[in-house]
C-alpha cells in the first residue's frame, strides 16, 4: 500500500495529534542511547566551531537546542518545519531551555528553502529524509544553502528494519509490514544515502551505524507505541479496536519482560567540496 506518513505531512494533523507527537519527539529524543547519537554525529561535524546552522525539518527543535547547549556554541541556529503546530512547539521549548537568544524558528518548505545560497556554515537534518517523497530534492537544497567547505549531518532510521515481537508471528510480521507502510515514506532511504549525497554534489566524510533494540521492557518504544496507536487509524491500515489492541499487547509485553522492538539507525556527514 501508499504511505500516507503522518510525519510527512505534519501540517495536516488535528492539534491532539500533533501534541501526540510533540510528547513523542521529546520523549525520543531525552533517551540516553537516542542523545548519544545524536551527539557522535555533531561531534563529527565539529560543530561546536560553525557560526551559523540550519536544522532541517527541526520539529519540535531537539537537534537545535542541543546545538545551542553544546560547550563551546556561540553561533545561532535556523530551525525550518512545514507545521506551524511544531514550529509554536519549538519556540517554547527553546524559550523553557534559556536557549531561544541563539535560535531562529520558522515555518518553510524544506524543498524550496527561503535562504540564499551558501548562507550556512552547516545543516543538519535529524529525521527527516525518510519522511520525505523526493530526499535527493532535499539533499540538493541542503548543499545549495551550505557553504564550500560547510558540513551536512543526516540522521534517520532505517524503518524497514523496524519490528516488534508479536505473541502470533504471523500477525507480528503482519503489524510490522503494515505499521512500516504506513508510516514512514522512505523505509530505506539511509541505505541509499551514499548514492544521493553524490548525486547531491556531497562529499562523505563519515558516517555511523547504530541498533536501538529494547529487549524485556519497553523505554524508547513506549512513547512510539502509544503515538503509533493514533496514528495508525489515521492512516487507514488499523481500525482503533485493532491499534489499541496491538498496543496493549506491547504494553503486557513490556509488564511481563518479554517485550522485543527494534530499528537500525545511521548518521552521515558530509561536506560541500
Amino acid at each position: 500500500m501508499a504511505s500516507v506518513d503522518p510525519f510527512g505531512r505534519t501540517d495536516k494533523l488535528d492539534d491532539a495529534m500533533l501534541e501526540a507527537l510533540v510528547v513523542r519527539f521529546e520523549a525520543r529524543g531525552r533517551h540516553p542511547v537516542f542523545s548519544r547519537m545524536l551527539n557522535e554525529y555533531l561531534d563529527a561535524m565539529h560543530i561546536a566551531g560553525t557560526a551559523t546552522v540550519l536544522d532541517l525539518g527541526c520539529g519540535t527543535g531537539l537537534a537545535a537546542r542541543a546545538i545551542a547547549h553544546r560547550t563551546g556554541f556561540s553561533g545561532r541556529v535556523s530551525g525550518v518545519d512545514i507545521s506551524p503546530y511544531l514550529v509554536a512547539a519549538a519556540k517554547r521549548l527553546a524559550g523553557e531551555e534559556g536557549v531561544a537568544d541563539r535560535l531562529d524558528f520558522r515555518t518553510g518548505d524544506v524543498r524550496r528553502l527561503d535562504f540564499p545560497d551558501g548562507g550556512f556554515d552547516a545543516l543538519v537534518a535529524h529525521t527527516l529524509l525518510s519522511h520525505v517523497e523526493d530526499p535527493l530534492a532535499v539533499l540538493m537544497e541542503a548543499a545549495r544553502v551550505v557553504r564550500p567547505g560547510g558540513m551536512v549531518g543526516i540522521f534517520d532510521g532505517d524503518y524497514a528494519s523496524l519490528t516488534f515481537d508479536h505473541a502470533d508471528p504471523l500477525k507480528g510480521k503482519a503489524y510490522d509490514e503494515a505499521l512500516i507502510g504506513a508510516l514512514v515514506t522512505n523505509p530505506r532511504v539511509m541505505r541509499q544515502l551514499p548514492r544521493l549525497l553524490r548525486a547531491a554534489g556531497l562529499e562523505l566524510v563519515t558516517s555511523s551505524s547504530y541498533v536501538l533494540a529494547e529487549i524485556g521492557t519497553a523505554h524508547f518504544w513506549s512513547s512510539a507505541i502509544e503515538a503509533y496507536r493514533r496514528l495508525l487509524p489515521k492512516a487507514g491500515v488499523m481500525s482503533e479496536d485493532e491499534a489499541n489492541a496491538w498496543a496493549a499487547a506491547l504494553r503486557s509485553d513490556s509488564d511481563a519482560r518479554v517485550f522485543f522492538g527494534s530499528s537500525n539507525y545511521y548518521a552521515y556527514v558530509a561536506r560541500r567540496p
